[in-house]
Formats: C-alpha cells, structure tokens, sequence
C-alpha cells in the first residue's frame, strides 16, 4: 500500500474527499485544465474512474468492462456523494487486494493491481488542484506524492521503446532534465533507441538543460496545468518532449 513514503490508499482518500470539497456548490465553474468541461463534468468523470478501475480490480478483469455496465451519472445535487462512495469502494477493494494480481490496464510495461493503486493518487490529485483552481484557489501536491508521480509519470505516460507512440511521432532530438528544487529527485530525459521514444534515467546529465521548480509544479507542469519557467531548457525541446506524452 505504500512506496517509499507514499501511501497510495490514504492519499487517494485525501484527494478524493478535497475534489469533493471543492467542487461543492461550484459544479457550473469551468476547468481550464480540462477544456469545454465544468466542475460537474470533472466530477462525473472521476466518479466513472473510480468506477472503472475499482471494477477491473475487484474482478480481476482482462480486459476493460463494458460500457453498459457503467452506472448512470448520477444527477448533480448526488454527484459529491457518489465520488466519495465510488473513492471508498476503491481504497477498499485495493486494501483487499494482492497488488501483484495481474489484471487488464493500459500499460504494456505494469499490468497487476498495484499500477492502478499508483496511477489512481496522480488522478485524484490532479482533479483535486483543478477543481481547487476552478474556485480561484491554489493546490499544492505534497513533495513525496508529486516525486512518486513524476517518476510514474516519465515511465509509462511517454513514448518509450517498450510502449512506442502509433503513429510515431517526431524525435525528441535532444534531452534535458528535470530537477527538483525541494526534493533530492532529478530525471533525465534523451531520445529513447527507436525513432520518436525518450528514455529516462534517474540522475542529472552534466551536459544536458535543466529544468528547476518545485515536486508539484513539476507534476502539474508534466500534467500540462501550469507554465514554467524552462530555465535552460529551449522552448522547442519543450515542446517535442509534449509531443511525445500520453497523458494530459
């Protein structure tokens, strides 16, 4: 149930109950993190998430279920009690369960259990900052939850030799890292072996650009919510590695 100093469960919960906390009485609010959606639509879809993975979990499925088994969405004065019944479904099941059991999940490189306990905190959390910054508030991600993120982030949401972006997608021609300025953790980013991949190592290359903030800009900055400033690293280095992420 933990990583280092992470506690998927317990962090899952936390974020879960403050997306529900701040989206109340705040549903029609749009998202800028998530175009053309409103706090209402953000909460649907986090309640359809937890439903979808806490379904895969607990039936140990394959592949992923139906779309007619998806609950209706419920009407909006029931939508932040079911994303906190649907968040406690899932710490339960995930509680229950052998994280080494394998199951269906989009990541050729992790397909058990515990990549969806990891995955899930990074879903929970970064709906919890958009739908604080959707009431005009500020969130930050603690440091050890972002870092964990990060590194999840950087091994299976970008184009890699294990799991290529199709179609391919042009070279990331260059490398950089990624530094943070409260944590020890720095991650390198260069061109992976096949043509439009990157492979990431743990350390910082002496010769590469940097990129310097904190754990959770960072995160949030991966996650395409919030600008940086690049330091040394060219605006269109920056751009080519967006290019060859997965999720937004």
């Amino acid at each position: 149930m933990e990583s280092g100093t992470v506690d998927y469960l317990a962090t899952i919960s936390e974020h879960s109950k403050g997306l529900a906390a701040a989206a109340a009485d705040n549903l029609e609010a749009a998202v800028a993190g998530c175009p053309g959606w409103s706090v209402k639509d953000l909460v649907a879809h986090v309640i359809e998430v937890h439903w979808f993975w806490s379904t895969i979990a607990e039936e140990r499925l394959q592949d992923p279920p139906d779309d007619s088994r998806k609950p209706p969405r419920p009407t909006p004065d029931a939508l932040t009690e079911t994303l906190l019944g649907g968040a406690e479904r899932m710490v339960r099941i995930l509680r229950a369960a052998d994280w080494q059991d394998p199951v269906w999940t989009w990541a050729p490189g992790q397909r058990n259990i515990g990549f969806i306990a990891r995955h899930q905190v990074q879903e929970a959390a970064i709906h919890h900052w958009d739908a604080v910054r959707a009431r005009g508030g500020l969130l930050e991600i603690g440091p050890a939850t972002a870092t964990d993120s990060i590194d999840e982030f950087l091994t299976f949401s970008v184009s890699s030799d294990s799991d290529p972006a199709e179609p391919p997608r042009p070279a990331l021609d260059g490398g950089f890292a990624l530094k943070c300025s409260d944590r020890p953790e720095v991650w390198t980013v260069t061109d992976g072996r096949q043509p439009g991949t990157v492979q990431v190592i743990d350390g910082e290359g002496s010769h590469y650009p940097v990129l310097i903030a904190r754990a959770s800009d960072l995160l949030l900055w991966l996650y395409q919510r919030i600008e940086l400033d690049l330091g040394t690293v060219p605006l269109d280095l920056a751009e080519r590695f967006r290019a060859l992420c997965f999720t937004t």
